[in-house]
């Protein structure tokens, strides 16, 4: 909140010694930062879009003032309005307009955002300049609306736009990119103090007049966004009014406008989108319709000599007359699904299912977590270790998980033996505390002796902390002694 700085001067800035006239500019946020010219980009019922400028990046941006003065009715409505357009400004996506900065003006109840500029204006205005479009940019345009629409959805809670339209889409013409705008308007719109403020009726779902409605409310506008795109004219164009307009779309009935959609293949996917709400497909699946998928799928290019690399693998060994079947299915998120079996000479079975991070998880760590959870016997840790070790190997033939741990086994190598000295005294195994190294203890393959080495260890370990907790509790001069003590012996 704050008042903004005005100038009507215009300004010589010298720049080693060449000087230039700065356009003039009419307004200044109130960190100084952006500054508004007097151009008006585009203006609805609520709102008003300057270009601007951005001081400190040295790029052209888009000034929005959002009219909020049927909103703002208490200093709550405050408050929850700048929650909700702070989240707004955490949005990423490359199909969604970028939020920079916002603030309410308090004395002209008003909204004001930052965005990013699109020079080459909105849908509606690029769609009429440039008529001769292909089909395959068509798709691409709703590929792009659908992919934003899916992030916005997928949020918690999830954020509905309902005003997306046309006007609302916005165009970088030199790549063929597509963003969705406007969000501050739909954020305003959502207020519970602004049920007077629907959206624009042509684009409207019917369940928005019952504000009975949730995102799939949007997939609704996008339909009528596609048929905009082909058939150059607002729906329900062949209405004179918006109460005509709300008893056709309340009724079920389509806009005239689809009837000139000549393209089987797309008035059948914009009908998919106009059905009611309870069979209408949500952004995610729209994306899959076969409409939208390339006829002629690039093919990922392979190594000719690279062998295939199984995207399943099960795996079947008995241990203690116990038969383990482990099944690893690599996932896309850098994890690998894996399900155990395990039957015993009885007949009881007994089955669990878990995930291997790549990057955090090992096999000796997911072993015991398991054994821990089906209560099996702590001997069946390294077996099952292997097993697992095995399947993620077979799986991903390239992973060498050792070798990318040895910094941290280092590390680990230090600290240990500085406070115990040399591993050798706690030893069971000798021959694997080679020089009483910790790090040689961590890189032996022999893994059942290793988890009698590291449990050894561990019980020393656990020993020396409990003498230590009762040495605290005697004289100070007794302390230093019985440390030296417990370390040594």
């Amino acid at each position: 909140m704050g008042s903004c700085g005005y100038k009507n001067d215009l300004n010589c800035v010298g720049d080693g010694g060449v000087a230039a006239l700065e356009v003039d500019y009419v307004e200044m946020d109130p960190s100084g930062r952006f500054i508004r010219y007097p151009e008006v980009l585009g203006k609805g019922a609520f709102k008003k879009v300057y270009k601007a400028f951005d001081q400190f990046d040295g790029i052209e941006v888009a000034w929005s003032r959002l009219r909020i003065d049927n909103v703002l009715r208490s200093p709550d409505d405050y408050k929850k309005l700048y929650s909700e357009v702070h989240l707004l400004k955490s949005l990423n996506h490359k199909n969604i307009i970028k939020l920079f900065h916002y603030w309410i003006d308090v004395k002209k109840k008003t909204l004001n955002m930052i965005t990013e500029l699109f020079t080459s204006g909105n849908l509606t205005q690029y769609r009429k300049k440039h008529k001769s479009v292909d089909t395959k940019a068509i798709k691409s345009w709703a590929r792009q609306i659908l992919n934003g629409l899916d992030y916005l959805h997928c949020q918690n809670p999830p954020v509905i736009h309902r005003d997306l339209k046309c006007d609302n889409l916005f165009v970088n013409g030199n790549h063929g990119e597509i963003k969705i705008g406007d969000l501050g308007l739909a954020t305003v719109l959502q207020h519970p103090a602004a049920k007077s403020f629907i959206g624009t009726p042509e684009f409207m779902a019917p369940e928005l007049y019952e504000e009975q409605y949730n995102e799939l409310a949007d997939i609704y506008s996008f339909g009528m966004c596609m048929l905009e795109m082909v058939t150059f004219e607002y729906p329900y164009s062949e209405c004179k009014n918006a109460a005509q307009i709300y008893k056709k779309v309340t009724s079920g009935i389509k806009p005239a406008s689809l009837d000139k959609v000549s393209d089987p293949e797309i008035k059948e996917f914009i009908e998919k989108c106009l059905v009611p709400a309870n069979q209408r497909l949500s952004a995610r699946e729209l994306l899959e319709d076969p409409f939208l998928k390339p006829k002629y799928p690039k093919q990922p290019t392979q190594d000719p000599l690279a062998m295939p690399t199984p995207a399943v693998v099960e795996l079947c060994r008995m241990h203690q007359q116990n038969e383990f079947r482990l099944k690893g299915t690599k996932n896309n998120n850098n994890s690998v699904s894996l399900t155990m079996r395990i039957a015993n000479p009885s007949g009881c079975v007994k089955n669990i299912h878990f995930l291997f991070y790549l990057e955090s998880d090992t096999s000796l760590s997911v072993a015991r977590e398991m054994v821990e959870q089906l209560e099996l016997a702590k001997n069946d840790v390294p077996f099952i270790a292997e097993l697992i070790k095995n399947s993620i190997t077979t799986i991903l033939p390239s992973r060498h998980p050792s070798n990318k741990n040895i910094p941290e086994l280092q590390r680990v190598t230090s600290m240990v033996e500085q406070r115990f000295g040399d591993l050798s005294r706690f030893s069971k195994v000798k021959e694997l505390t080679r020089q009483g190294s910790f790090l040689s203890l961590c890189e032996s393959d022999d893994n059942e002796k290793v988890m009698v080495e590291l449990e050894t260890v561990e019980r020393g370990y656990k020993h020396w902390c409990k003498e230590v907790k009762m040495v605290r509790k005697k004289k100070k001069g007794i302390l230093e002694a019985t440390l030296k003590r417990c370390i040594t012996t």
